[in-house]
Formats: structure tokens, sequence, C-alpha cells
């Protein structure tokens, strides 16, 4: 498996394709080019400094010659990179700003939808429809907020602002928000807090969602007469939360991608078509950003762990 990610790598003219870069613009194929010219000066030094040891000065034009070569090639490499993090830069305001802008339109027909469905005499149709409507404007709200969070995140500008509250509430309030979607799939969703959680400073909403992120995910991809565990415990300096479910698991290969932008797991979309494969992106981010750490256990068919730390600052 390593060795075909290693052949993956090398092949620097479908990733130049993928990034729609020419070759004098690729980093990929330049690094090998750099590689090749290296090694190829390293040997034709070695074998002319032998043969010519009584004229150092022709030994010396060559390491001056081989010196420019890889100067102009490196060059290239930067404009490779720069066009590559320009293009990242252009993305990223792209996203920022039509997150922003779609917002204000998103709120208004929420907000007509909540005054219509208040109306007196309507029907159970036109009510169900209604309904139908808010849940898919409330997936468009979250796949928004989802998208500027993601460009806040590539710009380093995640606005995290600390605030003392207690976890121990956020993750209460929380788990009661999501019983009544637990007992509507016939999942057991429980909770499991120690005593001893001190009070830590840490950004309330974006501890929330980070917490909403792993519980959502739990119960949503845990089957019929599953269980949901959440628990929260003190460990040393740090307060350790984890998230565990007996769904459907993460497979193996996909393991180490379960934090990449925009990727959802195989298997998972056999139980949930929707999802934007954002969710725990961002949560790594935030809880990065915090001074704390996040990973998961899993077992295809098994079920999953997720757990993050956040460190108790005096």
């Amino acid at each position: 498996m390593p060795f075909k990610k290693i052949l993956e790598q090398l092949n620097f003219i479908t990733r130049c394709r993928k990034y729609h870069l020419s070759l004098w613009q690729c980093p990929n194929f330049l690094v090998v080019l750099i590689g090749v010219i290296t090694i190829s000066a390293m040997l034709g030094t070695f074998l002319i400094a032998t043969r010519y040891t009584n004229q150092p000065e022709i030994v010396a034009l060559i390491v001056i010659v081989v010196t420019t070569i890889l100067t102009i090639i490196n060059y290239f490499v930067i404009q490779g990179f720069e066009k590559l993090a320009e293009a990242n830069q252009l993305k990223s305001e792209f996203v920022n700003i039509a997150s922003h802008q779609l917002r204000t339109p998103l709120t208004s027909i929420k907000w007509v939808i909540n005054l219509m469905m208040k109306t007196e005499g309507l029907t159970e149709e036109q009510l169900e429809k209604l309904k139908t409507i808010k849940e898919s404007n409330q997936r468009m709200t979250d796949l928004v907020n989802d998208l500027l969070n993601v460009s806040r995140v590539e710009q380093g500008k995640l606005g995290l602002r600390p605030e003392k509250i207690s976890l121990k509430e956020v993750i209460q309030g929380l788990v009661e928000d999501y019983l009544p979607l637990a007992e509507a799939s016939n999942i057991n969703l429980s909770l499991k807090i120690a005593q001893d959680i001190p009070i830590i400073s840490i950004d309330p909403q974006g501890i929330k969602v980070v917490l909403q992120n792993l519980i959502d995910n739990a119960v949503r991809y845990t089957k019929d007469k599953g269980q949901v565990k959440v628990s929260l415990e003190r460990k040393k300096s740090v307060i350790r939360c984890q998230v565990q479910d007996d769904g459907v698991g993460i497979p193996l290969e996909d393991q180490g991608k379960i934090f990449q932008k925009f990727f959802r797991s195989r298997n998972i979309m056999k139980y949930q078509t929707q999802g934007t494969g954002l969710g725990l992106f961002i949560s790594k981010s935030i809880i990065k950003a915090s001074g704390g750490k996040i990973g998961f256990e899993s077992q295809e068919g098994k079920g999953t762990t997720f757990w993050f730390e956040i460190p108790i600052k005096k």
C-alpha cells in the first residue's frame, strides 16, 4: 500500500493535469527534475574530478554551471507554488464572499416560512410542504455556514473568542437537543459526566460546533436499536470528551482521510446520502486552534469512538 502511494506521488503528469498546470509550472515535475539533475551532477562532478585532478578550474566551472541550472529550476518551482497559493487564495475569497451573500436571502426565506406556518386555516398538506421547505432551507443554511467556516480556516481567520464556560452544561444541553432524534431512530443516547470537571476557557460557539458534529454523526450513522454514549472526564491536565457508537464504522482504507475536506466514507453513503464532508475538518481545526487534540478509533461494522482533549489552563 505505501509503495502504491509513492508511485502515485511520482506520477507527476497525472498530478500536474489535476491542477491544470504545465510541466514547467508543476512542482511535482520540477522536484523530480531537480532530483535527477542533482544526482547526475554529483556523479558527473565526481567522474570529472577524478579524471582532471590537476585542473580544479574545470571542476569548479562544472559546479557553477550545475548550480546555475538548479537555481533556475528552483525559480520555476517557486513560481508553481505561488500560482497554486494564489489560486487557493482566490478560491477562499470567492467562497467567503458567496457564503456571506447567500446567508441573507436564506435567513429571509426562513422568516417568511415561519410566518406562513403560523397562518391560520392551513391544511395538513400545506403545513407538511412548508415543513419540507423549512428543512431544505436549514440544510442550505448549514452548508453555507460550513463553507464559511472552511474559508475562515484556510485564511487563518477562524476568529475564536475563548470564554470561561462549563463544558458539562454545554454537553448536557446538546444531548437533550438530540434525544428526540435518537428516540425517533430507536437509538439509546446516554451521557456520563465525571464529578471533577472544572470550568475551562474556550470559544463557546466553536466547541458547540465540534460537539454537534460528533453527536450528529454518531446518531445518524448508528443502526436501529443501537447505542451512542457521550462521556466527559478529567485526565490530569486535560478534559477528555468521547462520543462512542456501535454504528457502521469507518473502513480501514478510509481512516487516513477522515479529517479531509469534503471526504465521506463509502459505506456511509448507504445510510446517509446527505452531507458535505466538512464537519470533521472544521471540528479538527477548532480543536487544534484551541490547543487541543482530536482523534478516533473505528472498526467497520462495529462502531466508532471519536474523542477530543482540551487543556485545562490555570
